[in-house]
């Protein structure tokens, strides 16, 4: 199946120039190889090799004459295209020929040509004269075009009048224009002057095209022609404004006139002139008041006007009705910024804030439901910014606290006089001692926050916050004014008649103050008093408590005075005289609700306990033998005794006593044994760790048995066990002070050693 050395030689230019074509046949005769080997591959297909061999011979004859036909057909295409290609150049040969004789004759010609520059010259002139001569009659009649028109103004006749204004000012600004393109503006300064009159003939017009849209809003309920009469004039203006910008070869003076954007300007200041370039109303409380209802009825009304009447005589993409309610919007803003800069007082700042946040957007005005859905001022930001809003409720804040504070001042000042009226506080309906304070205060606080809630959130919560800041400062003020009270009282003690039941008003009206503050705050779930208030709260209970107390210590002290004595050991009725004082007082007390009443009680017995023991530490009396030692014990017990019966029978738990103290120290003076001393004192001191030094001296003297020696014992004892007060422990012996040792005295004529 090789081929032989010549057949290569013979193919290898061929090969050489179409290196494509030996590929290709590489390709078909591995094809064929392929085919063969996978038909013949069995000896009894040979049998048909004849057959297939006839089929290709036939196939391949058939493909050898179509390729013929093509080849012959494509020669014969080739053969054409040549043909037309050489005939296309004859007759370009032809073409260059004729020009160049053309070009030639031309040249020849370009001398007799000079002359036709005159001609066309003259043809331009003509033409010029053509057009002055077609201008001239309207030239000459432009001065009675000038009076015609000016008549038609004064008689309204605007539409006509602007249509002659049109003619002359385009018969005008053709000739300018023709000057322009021509470069002769030395000559646009006669036209102008010659055309003088336009410029007052547009004055006229447009002074009265902006008093028919100054006036547009009775114009369009009356008589809307004229107010549509002007919008077509300005609306022609504006289209030949538009022309001459596109164009921008020429713009003639006085152009663009913005006839449309004046027409807005107009429309704004006749509506902020009518409403908000008033002289300065009254800025106080009526007068703002009726100003703004005054200022709600007319926008509504003209705006209802501009709906239903203006947008019909005006070209939708003026869009009159979104204009004029920014306008309202926008002025408004302002003019409420002009208010807000005068000294308000609290009511116009309330009506301004009430106004701006809650009216302005509702039913009764901007909401209201024949301006809906067209009017909308959601998209206009707010009437007053939230910096604005802020700093006014922070004013109208400051003027609701300095009005609280004048009227809780009088309040106090009623107060304060009541006390020393000659008859008792009035009563609840449980006979507990009150005053109208309480009623008063809440009542005004609540009102200003409830005042304040109809605004918004955030003023409900400044005024809350200054209502509890300037109920703290009343508090303040009202113990000062129970101390002035207490100082009167100490002068001359008939003065108030009625000063304990006063006292224990005023604890009733603190506690109607404490229970009653939670409810002040707007927000249920959040209703907690400040740590600071509660403070405050409790510094006028103690103080009307240590005033109450001062009182039965007056009453109490000349019977404590003659504690100790030999007259109290031998059967005084001093501590009965004590216990009708207490019971007295008690009586008094039971007016008052109770927990204040058992505070009351606490303290009272508190105080009993203290000036018995102090009266027993001040130096008065020495025990001389063990029989007054007895009668001291037996006394201490019956007192102790008695006084602890008597708060019992008060409702005082015996637990909650301090009079435990008067029975341990019985105890140290009871002891038989003073060497036992040592013991008795360190679990004295253990149960009363607040108990001193001189106080456990004091009470060795008063036994008057006791050596220096046990004296050194017990005190070096004290040192050792140092006592640490426990959380919760009421101190008795701190309060009570020891007198100072005396100094010995030298009776000798020498100088002491």
């Amino acid at each position: 199946m090789g081929m032989s050395a010549e057949e290569e030689r013979a193919r290898s230019p061929r090969d050489e120039e179409w290196p494509e074509a030996e590929k290709a046949e590489k390709l078909a005769r591995g094809a064929a190889l392929k085919w063969a080997s996978g038909v013949f591959y069995r000896p009894e297909k040979l049998e048909g090799l004849g057959q297939y061999r006839s089929r290709e011979m036939q196939r391949n004859s058939s493909i050898q004459s179509r390729l013929k036909s093509t080849v012959q057909s494509y020669l014969e295409g080739v053969s054409a295209g040549l043909e037309q290609l050489r005939s296309a150049a004859q007759e370009v040969q032809s073409v260059c020929q004729d020009l160049g004789a053309a070009r030639w004759a031309l040249l020849d010609s370009a001398d007799r040509f000079q002359g036709l520059q005159q001609m066309r010259a003259l043809m331009a002139e003509h033409v010029q004269l053509a057009s002055v001569v077609q201008v001239l009659p309207q030239l000459f009649s432009v001065q009675e075009m000038f009076s015609h028109t000016l008549q038609l103004l004064h008689g309204q006749h605007l539409l006509e009048a602007h249509a002659e204004l049109m003619m002359m000012e385009h018969l005008r600004d053709d000739i300018l224009s023709q000057l322009h393109l021509r470069g002769l503006s030395s000559a646009q300064t006669t036209v102008l002057s010659y055309f003088g009159g336009l410029q007052e003939l547009n004055e006229s017009l447009a002074k009265q095209l902006w008093d028919i849209v100054g006036n547009s809003l009775r114009l369009v309920r009356e008589d809307p022609v004229l107010f549509v009469t002007a919008v077509r004039i300005i609306e022609r203006e504006e289209k030949i404004d538009d022309t001459l910008l596109l164009e921008a070869t020429f713009l003639p003076p006085g152009r663009p006139k913005g006839w449309k954007q004046k027409f807005y300007q107009v429309l704004r200041e006749t509506i902020t002139g009518a409403h908000f370039h008033a002289p300065r109303m009254d800025a106080e409380g009526p007068g703002l008041a009726r100003h703004l209802a005054t200022l709600q009825k007319d926008i509504v009304s003209e705006l209802r006007v501009v709906k239903d009447l203006m947008v019909q005589c005006v070209p939708s993409h003026y869009n009159i009705l979104s204009i004029c309610t920014a306008t309202y919007h926008q002025a408004l803003t302002s003019h409420l910024q002009d208010i807000l800069r005068e000294d308000l007082d609290k009511q116009a700042l309330f009506l301004l804030l009430e106004w701006a946040l809650r009216v302005y957007h509702s039913s009764a005005m901007m909401g209201h439901p024949d301006l809906l859905p067209e009017v909308d001022v959601s998209a206009l930001g707010p009437l007053m910014s939230p910096e604005l809003v802020d700093q006014t409720e922070r004013k109208y804040v400051v003027k609701v606290k300095a009005s609280v504070l004048e009227w809780m001042q009088r309040t106090l000042e009623v107060e304060f006089k009541e006390w020393f009226r000659e008859e008792e506080p009035e009563t609840d309906h449980q006979g507990f001692f009150q005053s109208a304070l309480p009623v008063i205060v809440m009542q005004m606080l609540n009102e200003n926050i409830r005042v304040a809630s109809l605004i918004t959130d955030s003023l409900q919560q400044k005024v809350y916050n200054m209502a509890l800041e300037e109920l703290e400062a009343f508090l303040g003020r009202l113990r000062e004014a129970l101390v002035q009270c207490g100082k009167e009282h100490q002068k001359d003690r008939a003065v108030p008649k009625y000063y304990v039941a006063y006292l224990l008003a005023m604890l009733n009206n603190n506690l109607a103050l404490s229970s009653s503050v939670s409810s002040l705050h707007p927000d249920t779930a959040r209703r907690e008093v400040p740590a600071s208030l509660r403070a405050a709260l409790d510094r006028t209970q103690k103080k009307a408590c240590q005033l109450l107390l001062e009182e039965l210590l007056l009453d109490l002290q000349p019977l404590c005075l003659q504690l100790p004595s030999r007259k109290w050991l031998s059967g005084s009725h001093l501590v009965g005289s004590m216990c009708e004082v207490i019971d007295k007082y008690a009586k008094d007390f039971s007016r008052v609700r109770k927990p204040v009443f058992t505070l009351l009680l606490t303290e009272s017995e508190l105080l009993v306990a203290s000036q018995y023991l102090r009266a027993l530490m001040q130096k008065k009396m020495v025990c001389k033998n063990e029989e007054e030692r007895g009668q001291l014990c037996d006394r201490l017990l019956q007192d102790a005794t008695q006084l602890r019966d008597l708060f019992c029978g008060l409702g005082l738990d015996q637990s909650q006593q301090s009079l435990e103290a008067v029975f341990a120290l019985r105890e140290l003076i009871c002891l038989k044994d003073p060497a036992l001393l040592s013991l008795e004192v360190l679990g004295f001191i253990t149960k009363y760790p607040d108990v001193s030094d001189e106080h456990i001296s004091t009470l060795l003297d008063l036994r008057g048995d006791v050596s220096k020696e046990v004296r050194h014992i017990v005190l070096e004892m004290m040192a050792q066990h140092p006592q640490v007060l426990p959380e919760g422990y009421r101190p008795i012996f701190s309060t009570i002070l020891v007198p100072a040792p005396e100094l010995p005295f030298c009776l000798r004529k020498g100088k002491c050693a």
